[in-house]
């Protein structure tokens, strides 16, 4: 067949450990034998952001704002012990937080539903996609051990001079603080995108806090995202026939455990982390967890939810053969692919996308899949295939459908 054209590039953003390997394999067997693939590339491995200073992520990230769309495999974010392992000049920040920072954005994450592996909750019919608010709380928070006897103070100094101060706590021995910020600005961006995602998915929107003990912290998201809703997205809401509903986190997760899925759930930044990894264990495997991060200024940038599969690549480098799944770095791909069909207009592009999504569910569900699904999986016959195989095994079905 003819390759499909593209008209404007991917920004590709490469990344470290078995995730690279299983990146190029993607390419090579389900992407350029079909598509004149075009991207911007950026090598986002480890050694190349040591060596330009992790100016290769900012610049990325500035990439993604000019052409709207990326891709961005897995990535290390190196603690000490990879400082030491690589030989770093320094402890480098996560390139998640980097791009998001730039682009202002939230994450949704989405499991992936197979027929051949069950959700553990069994209402659960539906996908449930996670919407993190990726700034501030506990994550850029200040902490201090108290040492003894004292008061502690909660203290603002405006710019004109103005001193505001509350009380934390008398204490009468040894303990521990902790101040945490966020911003009105970065509240509201994470509403519109979690409004404008909800749009576009067609999808219902809950979002939670716990307002009622956090009376000016949580309740100010909670404002935020009313006073937006109300001049902004009511109509459209109603004109799409889905709902935004706000509750208590704990009776949204309550609600949850018995909804069938189908909904978008829009969490604070420590919910959100927590909350993702519940939801992909429940569906099955963090290996099936799609990731996207949304900007309200419309920029779209897909990778895996999962880290870079360590273990199996010091396998890889020993010869062994592995059986990693690669079904949320391929969702990655999809996604980005059809996006940028959307955006540009080329409808084989975004088709493509479609029907190799099809070809990956399909080969999963007539029971041929990596060795952590086949652990999940209650089908009778199934097979367990190596990295590689599963791959090629996709790709005979999308052939079949092209």
């Amino acid at each position: 067949m003819e390759k499909i054209q593209m008209k404007t590039p991917l920004v590709e953003m490469d990344g470290d450990e078995m995730t690279r390997i299983i990146w190029q394999s993607i390419k090579e067997i389900l992407i350029n034998p079909y598509i004149d693939l075009k991207t911007e590339y950026y090598d986002l491995g480890l050694k190349n952001r040591d060596e330009t200073n992790d100016q290769v992520t900012v610049d990325s990230a500035l990439a993604t704002k000019k052409y709207g769309v990326a891709v961005k495999c897995a990535t290390i974010t190196p603690n000490a012990q990879r400082v030491e392992e690589y030989n770093l000049k320094q402890m480098w920040k996560s390139p998640n937080g980097t791009i998001r920072a730039i682009l202002d954005g939230t994450v949704f994450r989405t499991p992936l539903i197979v027929s051949s592996v069950k959700p553990y909750v069994k209402p659960w019919t539906k996908p449930i996609s996670i919407a993190r608010h990726a700034y501030g709380d506990i994550y850029k928070n200040v902490e201090m051990r108290v040492p003894g006897a004292g008061k502690a103070e909660l203290v603002f100094t405006g710019e004109d001079g103005q001193v505001v101060k509350e009380t934390i706590f008398d204490f009468k021995g040894p303990g521990v603080i902790m101040g945490m910020h966020n911003i009105d600005k970065s509240i509201a961006s994470f509403a519109r995108a979690c409004f404008n995602y909800a749009l576009d998915q067609k999808m219902d929107l809950w979002f939670a806090t716990k307002d009622t003990i956090s009376k000016k912290y949580d309740h100010r998201f909670k404002d935020i995202f009313q006073e937006i809703f109300d001049d902004e997205y009511q109509e459209k809401f109603a004109d799409a026939q889905i709902e935004y509903f706000y509750s208590l986190i704990d009776d949204i997760v309550a609600r949850i455990m018995r909804s069938e899925g189908g909904i978008i759930w829009a969490c604070k930044n420590y919910d959100g982390d927590v909350m993702s990894d519940m939801v992909a264990s429940a569906f099955g495997s963090l290996a099936m967890m799609t990731s996207v991060l949304v900007s309200p200024d419309g920029y779209f940038e897909y990778e895996a939810a999962h880290g870079t599969v360590t273990r199996h690549y010091y396998q890889h480098l020993e010869g062994k053969e592995t059986s990693t799944n690669s079904m949320a770095t391929l969702f990655a791909w999809t996604g980005a692919l059809k996006k940028r069909g959307e955006l540009d207009g080329i409808a084989e592009l975004t088709a493509f996308g479609e029907k190799l999504e099809k070809a990956a569910l399909q080969t999963i569900e007539e029971g041929v899949m990596t060795k952590d699904l086949a652990i999940l999986s209650d089908l009778k016959e199934k097979k367990a295939v190596n990295t590689i195989d599963f791959l090629k095994e996709v790709n005979t079905r999308l052939a079949a459908m092209l």
